[in-house]
């Protein structure tokens, strides 16, 4: 079973696209075992500084430490070198169309060199974590907007993770598919102990999910804390956000 949740610290970090700059100086820090919510509107770069938590491309200024590593080592070192196992839960669940759900989730076992029979007991207990037992055999094609983020996150569990990113769990699904996203969210954390990353635009999945939510705006962290101290903040963005959220559908913290 996954082991104790692991910390993070973004220190100074900077990141732009041409002249586009989309992170300005990030300083945030997630500790470990604790469901952060990072919520701001379309656009402001949520997902980026998700990719770059992962590993997936570079800081252009600034530090980024997860577990004790540097993003960037991290993703470069081979899977028996890495400290700790991260997952990344990606918007569009990233699903390999040609393969079964079971094939999807077992790829990553398979490239980590398991057994054949250490790869079938951890898919067949992953898929039922998830509620998807019954569903192995499957395409994605085949499987509903919520069954095919079920499937990514137990593609991520799979190989017993410390951290797990997500990039916005519950995009296009209705608020029935949401609330089992997130009671599924909650129950990894009380099952795993896992450090949990929540990208989202949508306020009361942040408010129902996580310890603390970071508001990102125009490349800044303007409020960071518990949820129901962002729902009283005073800083003129995050008041607007939490006004349009609240018209939107009310907050639940």
């Amino acid at each position: 079973m996954g082991r104790r949740g692991i910390g993070a610290v973004l220190a100074a970090v900077s990141k732009a696209y041409g002249d586009v700059r989309v992170l300005q100086a990030i300083d945030l820090e997630v500790a470990p075992g604790e469901i952060l919510a990072i919520v701001g509107q379309s656009g402001q770069g949520k997902s980026v500084l998700l990719r770059l938590l992962a590993g997936l491309e570079p800081a252009d200024s600034g530090r980024i430490v997860v577990g004790g590593v540097d993003a960037r080592s991290y993703r470069s070192a081979s899977p028996e070198a890495k400290a700790f196992h991260m997952g990344v839960v990606f918007q569009n669940a990233a699903l390999l169309g040609s393969l079964t759900v079971w094939e999807n989730v077992a790829l990553r076992l398979i490239e980590h060199g398991q057994t054949p029979a250490a790869i079938a007991a951890t898919t067949q207990r992953v898929l039922a974590q998830v509620d998807l037992d019954g569903a192995a055999t499957k395409h994605p094609g085949e499987l509903s907007g919520g069954m095919r983020k079920r499937a990514a996150i137990a593609r991520a569990l799979a190989i017993d993770p410390d951290v797990i990113l997500y990039d916005e769990p519950t995009a296009d699904l209705d608020p029935l598919l949401t609330v089992q996203i997130a009671d599924l969210i909650r129950r990894i954390r009380t099952e795993r102990g896992a450090t949990q990353i929540v990208v989202t635009h949508h306020l009361p999945l942040a408010c129902a999910l996580a310890d603390r939510i970071a508001v990102l705006h125009e490349g800044h962290i303007v409020d960071c804390g518990a949820p129901p101290a962002v729902l009283r903040s005073q800083h003129p963005f995050t008041r607007a956000f939490v006004r349009a959220a609240t018209f939107a559908e009310e907050p639940s913290c």
